[in-house]
């Protein structure tokens, strides 16, 4: 785990640390591996040099020094750890960041309609690349807000914790084990869309997460996938998530 307030050097989200982080997490993965990548920082966007952009612009992970080194490019991202994701393996991946809809740059989006169903929408580059994995499962939960704060969640505990975090952790406690993609999608929006102040929050994560909520613009959780076949109900989420 990178956070900023390591002594050693190693273990600072530094632009260098995150690369070797990346490369160490999918490293020789194999059938029947689960990995898990976490990002809660700031986001950013970048004008797009190769066209494989439906919008023109790349987005970015800031790692600390990015004023020094530049950001991680989602192309980057994608290549370090999407592509390597072979049969078998299953990679999720929550990222909880300005401008990180498409930070992965996997191929389909799955997001609520306003008339409650879900729906796909393909996201690959109008350049043909293939941005999916190599035979692997890669899912991603981010906010579809670019050029949009999140919420600001303040518990007493924890210490600042961002929408996306918060009601993925909020969703997890609730719902029970082997709940699928799409019910915990629609938690997570629930929980986003109340300001995450449900008077009934529990467990060891949810309680201290009950009071001083800051609400600031709403970003709206969607699911990214690199499988367009998945069931509209969406699989269930993998037991080791639900404790």
């Amino acid at each position: 785990m990178l956070t900023d307030d390591q002594r050693d050097p190693f273990r600072l989200p530094t632009k260098d640390n995150i690369r070797m982080a990346m490369h160490w997490l999918v490293q020789g993965c194999s059938y029947g591996d689960s990995l898990v990548f976490h990002f809660s920082g700031i986001g950013a966007q970048v004008a797009d040099d190769d066209g494989d952009e439906v919008d023109g612009y790349d987005e970015a992970l800031c790692p600390m020094d990015a004023f020094q080194k530049g950001p991680i490019l989602d192309d980057e991202i994608n290549e370090a750890i999407v592509r390597p994701l072979v049969h078998g393996v299953r990679f999720h991946a929550v990222v909880d960041a300005c401008y990180s809809a498409t930070v992965l740059d996997l191929p389909f989006l799955c997001r609520v309609a306003r008339n409650g169903y879900w729906q796909w929408e393909d996201q690959r580059p109008p350049s043909g690349a293939w941005k999916g994995t190599s035979g692997g499962q890669a899912v991603l939960f981010s906010g579809y807000s670019n050029g949009k704060s999140n919420f600001a969640v303040m518990p007493d505990a924890y210490g600042s914790v961002g929408a996306m975090t918060h009601s993925f952790v909020r969703a997890l406690e609730c719902e029970p084990r082997g709940v699928t993609y799409g019910r915990l999608l629609t938690s997570m929006r629930t929980i986003m869309k109340c300001g995450g102040s449900y008077d009934d929050m529990q467990g060891p994560i949810g309680a201290p997460m009950q009071h001083q909520l800051q609400r600031r613009a709403g970003a709206k959780p969607v699911v990214f996938g690199d499988v367009r076949h998945l069931p509209q109900a969406l699989r269930p989420v993998m037991s080791t998530y639900v404790q």
